[in-house]
């Protein structure tokens, strides 16, 4: 099933992608209005939505505002140097301040603001950066179901609700004056979501999805998840050894190699560039630089 929030009169609301239309959830008045509320029901929920789907009425998704998916409770958890050419690009490029190591002995874990979430189609501020170090980074965002602590390698995939795509923009001379990711990574704007939380049954191997990213229509990133350094069950041991996880937090599981530090001279976003990030099953994120 995929899951989207979009603007209606009354407010964001959540519904179903339906092929080219938006089956909004709301005709059943007893399921949440917010997303994260909805994947708290677990398979509950989904039932009922699926109910919904047999006979609600529809929305033509051509003319509608498609919202950030989820916007969870807790900041955005993602991982640093989570693919093997990255983690080289990113220690070649002067920018890496945090550690010594080329590649990680365990997940580079780091968090982004909720504020810098937006939507599909919304608009990053990177004129707002003056140090014009500002860069993409498109990546498999993986929603989380059931919450839990200290959860094992082997029970974790039954903690993963969905997939998204994020873009974690980042300001790269902010990050590397910082050494802690945190400020260089949580601008206003710099958190794209979406377009759609696609639930882990629609996914049947999601090793094999490719996270694809085209800077003004020209392709820089291009990696299979399964290059992942660090899988996503080891993600979610990894950081549920200390962090309580609940419904609807989010791990951005880590970028593949060709962002704009990779260049020689970088390739850094300006006004008027166009990033699209696209994961086959999930969709395209699209957002413009302004």
């Amino acid at each position: 099933m995929k899951l989207v929030t979009f603007a209606s009169a009354g407010g964001p609301a959540i519904g179903v992608l339906d092929g080219e239309d938006i089956v909004p959830l709301a005709a059943d008045p007893s399921l949440p209005v917010d997303m994260v509320d909805f994947v708290a029901l677990g398979a509950e929920g989904l039932e009922r939505a699926a109910a919904v789907l047999r006979s609600g009425g529809r929305v033509p998704l051509d003319g509608s505002r498609l919202l950030a998916p989820i916007r969870p409770r807790n900041n955005v958890m993602c991982v640093g140097k989570n693919y093997h050419e990255h983690a080289r690009e990113f220690a070649g490029s002067g920018f890496d301040a945090s550690a010594k190591q080329t590649v990680p002995d365990a997940p580079v874990i780091f968090t982004k603001a909720l504020s810098a979430i937006v939507g599909p189609g919304d608009a990053v501020r990177v004129s707002d950066d003056a140090t014009g170090t500002s860069d993409y980074e498109g990546e498999l965002g993986v929603v989380l179901g059931p919450g839990g602590y200290h959860v094992s390698e082997a029970d974790a995939p039954a903690h993963v609700y969905g997939y998204t795509i994020v873009n974690d923009v980042t300001i790269r001379d902010l990050q590397k004056r910082h050494v802690q990711f945190f400020i260089g990574k949580s601008a206003a704007t710099y958190c794209p979501l979406g377009p759609a939380l696609v639930t882990a049954d629609e996914i049947d191997d999601v090793g094999s999805l490719r996270v694809q990213t085209r800077i003004n229509g020209e392709l820089r990133q291009d990696a299979p998840v399964k290059d992942l350094i660090f899988d996503i069950p080891s993600l979610i041991a990894s950081i549920s050894a200390a962090v309580q996880l609940q419904a609807g937090d989010m791990i951005a599981t880590g970028t593949p190699a060709g962002v704009g530090i990779g260049y020689d001279p970088p390739r850094f976003l300006a006004p008027g560039d166009v990033m699209e990030v696209t994961i086959d099953g999930i969709g395209t994120l699209t957002n413009p630089c302004a």
